[in-house]
């Protein structure tokens, strides 16, 4: 069974970091490009980043460049997210993504997505 997991979540105060993980299990992420989303309340759910499956280019939100950076370990088959500088405006659940996608780019649609991790920043 192809599943995600991520995991970090929490509150931090405003200028904080966190770093989330998106664990894969029941397939390997080598041929997956990962993106990370994220949707705050009452409003659409975003693309914040992601990582191509062929040479980990990683491309951003212009809301996250400078601040978020996307990584992957495939030989941990996880996929993280080092989000520094963090603004209550990040407030949101983020949800990681991954699609069979063996290309420089990243997808448009993802086939297998994680649950949710909070990220609350406040004061």
């Amino acid at each position: 069974q192809l599943q995600l997991v991520e995991s970090g979540g929490g509150l931090v105060q405003p200028g904080e970091s966190l770093t989330l993980s998106c664990a894969a299990s029941g397939f390997t992420l080598d041929y997956y490009a990962i993106g990370w989303f994220r949707q705050a309340p009452g409003k659409e759910r975003e693309g914040v980043s992601c990582i191509s499956s062929s040479d980990g280019r990683t491309y951003y939100a212009d809301s996250v460049k400078g601040r978020f950076t996307i990584s992957r370990d495939n030989a941990k088959n996880t996929v993280y997210l080092q989000m520094n500088s963090l603004k209550p405006e990040d407030t949101a659940v983020y949800y990681c993504a991954a699609t069979y996608y063996n290309s420089i780019y990243c997808p448009r649609e993802y086939n297998y997505w994680g649950q949710g991790t909070q990220v609350t920043v406040s004061s």
